[in-house]
């Protein structure tokens, strides 16, 4: 039996009857959903939020950074540019607010570091950490 994942598990999904051949079977188009359904949906989306830790949602978009750095750093050929955007724009939000992040700083400490050492060895260049705020690069004196 297949099974389809979501937040809250694995859930058996049955084969329909009579469906031998599911792509010759015909499909029926999807009713759209209207007005209500839809600022129904919003509605219970953004209680869900707002009932979340903040340090939660602010952690999972950090994940969100790191894959997206992940992905433009695997590409053939690598896209350096946009993954230095995202590792920077993750190191800003992991370095600023350090253990304000609760229980994931630790981990998204660790994947912040991981995946600057990706990128240096990938370009042999370093990306912003705090110590390059004072116009020295890795904390070292200018020139």
């Amino acid at each position: 039996m297949p099974t389809l994942w979501t937040p809250e598990g694995e859930h058996g999904v049955p084969d329909l009857p009579g469906d031998t051949a599911p792509e010759k079977a015909e499909k029926k188009p999807a009713a759209e959903p209207t007005e209500e359904q839809l600022a129904a949906e919003r509605a219970a989306i953004e209680r869900e939020l707002a009932a979340a830790p903040a340090e939660d949602i602010v952690a999972n978009h950090c994940f969100g950074l790191f894959q997206l750095a992940a992905l433009y750093l695997t590409q053939s050929p690598p896209d350096l540019a946009k993954a230095k955007l995202a590792i920077d724009a993750l190191g800003a939000v992991v370095d600023t607010l350090g253990d304000r992040l609760g229980e994931s700083a630790p981990t998204l400490q660790g994947a912040l570091a991981q995946i600057r050492l990706a990128f240096v060895e990938l370009t042999g260049t370093a990306v912003a950490t705090p110590a390059d705020a004072d116009g020295t690069k890795g904390g070292a004196p200018p020139g």
